[in-house]
């Protein structure tokens, strides 16, 4: 195993368990190492600080053991296995829900590695060179973790198209369709964003079914309808669920028709800014949940104002006493951040804006202590009232 030595007074984030090494911390990088293998990582006095997968970038490695002690043989068994102790003792699966994150990366001692389950089917998302390669080691032990009695595991690292890692049996057939807080949701995990469904909002869409009966509803980047549906289930009067993607819409209406095919909804095709500055109606209740404005911190201020100018839409064409539920799944915009981007736009409109709620991600989608990075997904529920003078 290779040895990386870190630069004199270097080692305090290690000492602090975060997961993360940058390339400038590095003393000297051995000439013969390789994207995706095992580092012994040590501080300039050789003493070891723990192991990780390296890679040549600007994080270098990625921890996954702290201490002296090498990985173990049954590494992978011990780490997939505590992940998925966690996820049971927190409710996952139930009796009304079947679909949730197994494996957050970083947040499960795995960085690098995402595991979503969808009923009997896993999907599977490596983000580093070092998980991809370790593919033969944690492959056999998920898909014979008790409790999920899997059929099916996707690849789903591309991002774009998934392939199928194993089968349990070659005539299975999934319909695609989970449970949801007794809800039902067709997933297109095959070539849909992400893993095919944005199982991080969980929470926040339950949230937004008590708060929608009578009311008349915009979900804005409504990619498969999620917020919609639950809209729907609070006895909303209308939804209008509008997407950039065609193929989105039309998985949002097939959701919506699975749940509620009576509905008075309407999925609209249309590019979402422009859509947000000529809006056709005036609704009681608004969702602006959009994709990443920004991956890397070059495009922090780029992101900011995307997210300033839509939600000041809706503050300058809201009317008074109606509801926005604003989110942004940018890691880089933290929460701070993300709460001015939001007084700037209410500012600039001129509108009374209390908050009624800060929302995160759920629980099987934990924070680690040690890597405040995790917490991405930051969302505001509020009030928007009169305009001041």
């Amino acid at each position: 195993m290779n040895k990386l030595v870190l630069k004199p007074k270097k080692e305090k984030s290690v000492r602090n368990y975060h997961p993360w090494i940058f390339s400038g911390a590095i003393a000297k990088t051995p000439e013969n190492i390789q994207n995706g293998d095992w580092v012994e990582v040590c501080d300039a006095q050789q003493n070891t600080l723990g192991f990780g997968h390296y890679y040549k970038g600007s994080i270098a490695v990625r921890m996954l053991v702290f201490g002296e002690k090498k990985p173990a043989a049954n590494f992978w068994e011990n780490a997939l296995h505590k992940a998925l102790r966690q996820r049971l003792a927190w409710g996952f699966p139930s009796q009304f829900t079947n679909c949730f994150r197994l494996v957050h990366g970083e947040a499960d001692d795995l960085p690098g590695l995402v595991v979503d389950i969808y009923d009997r089917t896993a999907v599977v998302q490596c983000h580093t060179e070092g998980m991809l390669r370790s593919q033969s080691e944690w492959l056999p032990v998920l898909k014979n973790l008790p409790n999920l009695d899997l059929e099916l595991i996707y690849d789903k690292s591309s991002e774009n198209d998934a392939a199928v890692l194993w089968h349990k049996n070659a005539d299975f057939r999934n319909e695609n369709i989970v449970l949801e807080n007794n809800l039902r949701f067709k997933v297109n995990w095959e070539t849909g964003q992400k893993t095919g469904f944005f199982l991080d909002q969980r929470l926040n869409r339950a949230l937004l079914g008590t708060m929608t009966e009578g009311k008349k509803v915009l979900n804005a980047f409504a990619y498969s309808g999620g917020f919609s549906v639950y809209a729907l289930a609070g006895k909303a009067q209308m939804v209008h669920s509008v997407d950039v993607s065609e193929k989105a819409i039309a998985l949002a209406n097939e959701n919506v028709a699975l749940n509620f095919p009576q509905a008075k909804h309407e999925g609209i095709v249309a590019d979402c800014f422009q859509f947000l500055r000529q809006m056709p109606e005036k609704y009681d209740v608004y969702v602006l949940d959009p994709p990443a404005f920004a991956k890397h911190r070059s495009a922090v201020k780029q992101a900011a104002q995307g997210y300033k100018q839509i939600n000041l839409q809706v503050f300058r064409q809201a009317p008074e006493g109606s509801i926005l539920f604003t989110f942004s799944c940018s890691q880089v915009i933290d929460s701070d951040l993300f709460r001015k981007i939001i007084f700037a736009a209410a500012a600039d409109a001129h509108r009374e804006v209390k908050i009624l709620y800060q929302l995160h991600q759920p629980a099987d989608h934990p924070i680690s202590i040690y890597h405040p990075e995790g917490e991405y997904l930051k969302g505001l529920v509020l009030y928007i009232g009169g305009v001041l003078g």
